[in-house]
């Protein structure tokens, strides 16, 4: 039996409920209403059907890339209300029972891209889905087998949408966000190279090293080419930097078996969690989904009489590590 994998990029999860619900300050005075969203999001996704879920969180914001561009994003001007909800978001998933990579050297798009890259070549797993609509992870996408999933508007991208959208194949993404720059993560690419031209030139070239140095050598004319020539020959290496950025590490986490993302149910301290988050309903939700559960004598998942065969997708403690550019 083959089986659908997802993973969830939690930064962009909470920062899309923050600025999308109310505040709920508790009695604690504890703002939460960004987590409680996106936990009753995640138990959206297992109520429809969704068996093996992996979320991938910035337990800090800053990553290596910040040594390596001093403009690259930095937590500077975020709402201490919703970095506040970091730590608490990675310690309710797992209360939750949902497996959770926290990273501090990393970045969340790193680990989901190499979670996509160790499930990729397990038989059992029919796809894997990156939900995700950060450019970035376009690089991690193959075929229609590792495809990237926008939840918000129900966009699924597979190799021919990466295509579609940004001229490329998935494999050139770095290098077109090196040329066109990633306002989101903070690097601004080269002057005047805009998505057309790029993808244009790389739909042609593929890499930054393949394009020619001269535009008179190119069997391509977008506008300008002469000038935007001398402008990459000019910057060439700040180029490569920018592709460097744009690179997912692949490092961690290393999965061996999609069984490490099967969701077997809560862990007792999430009642806690709950009474915390004061969101009994989740707690009520969850415990539904516990009881459907029919785990196998052997501990291994089947699926349940809960979950449909077909899912329709709804809407640690902290961690230290010394940084290191060499990733």
């Amino acid at each position: 039996m083959t089986l659908d994998v997802y993973l969830v990029d939690g930064t962009y999860e909470l920062f899309r409920h923050f600025y999308a619900l109310p505040p709920h300050v508790t009695a604690r005075s504890e703002e939460v209403a960004a987590t409680r969203g996106v936990l009753g999001s995640i138990v959206s996704m297992l109520e429809s059907g969704v068996t093996h879920i992996g979320v991938a969180t910035d337990h800090v914001i800053e990553s290596f890339r910040n040594d390596i561009w001093p403009g690259y994003k930095t937590s500077e001007g975020v709402d201490p209300r919703l970095l506040a909800q970091f730590t608490l978001l990675e310690d309710a998933l797992r209360a939750m029972g949902v497996v959770v990579w926290p990273m501090v050297e990393l970045e969340a798009d790193d680990a989901l891209a190499a979670a996509a890259t160790s499930l990729g070549p397990i038989s059992k797993v029919s796809r894997i889905y990156i939900c995700s609509p950060d450019k970035d992870l376009a690089q991690c996408v193959r075929t229609n087998r590792i495809v990237q999933l926008d939840r918000r508007t129900g966009t699924l991208r597979d190799e021919a949408g990466v295509r579609d959208r940004f001229g490329v194949p998935p494999s050139s993404i770095p290098d077109y966000l090196a040329l066109v720059g990633d306002s989101a993560d903070g690097y601004p690419g080269l002057q005047g190279w805009g998505e057309r031209s790029t993808a244009t030139v790389l739909g042609t070239y593929g890499h930054l090293e393949a394009i020619p140095r001269d535009a008179a050598d190119w069997e391509v004319r977008p506008r300008g080419a002469e000038r935007l020539a001398a402008i990459l020959q000019a910057n060439f290496q700040l180029a490569l930097l920018f592709r460097g950025l744009a690179t997912l590490r692949t490092r961690e986490p290393v999965i061996v078996s999609p069984d490490e993302l099967y969701w077997r149910g809560p862990n007792p301290a999430f009642a806690a969690t709950c009474k915390r988050l004061e969101s009994p309903q989740l707690a009520s939700r969850v415990a539904e989904l516990a009881a459907a559960l029919k785990p196998s004598a052997q501990g291994l998942p089947k699926t349940s009489s809960k979950r449909r065969e077909h899912p329709r997708i709804a809407q640690n403690k902290p961690v230290t590590r010394k940084r290191t550019r060499k990733i």
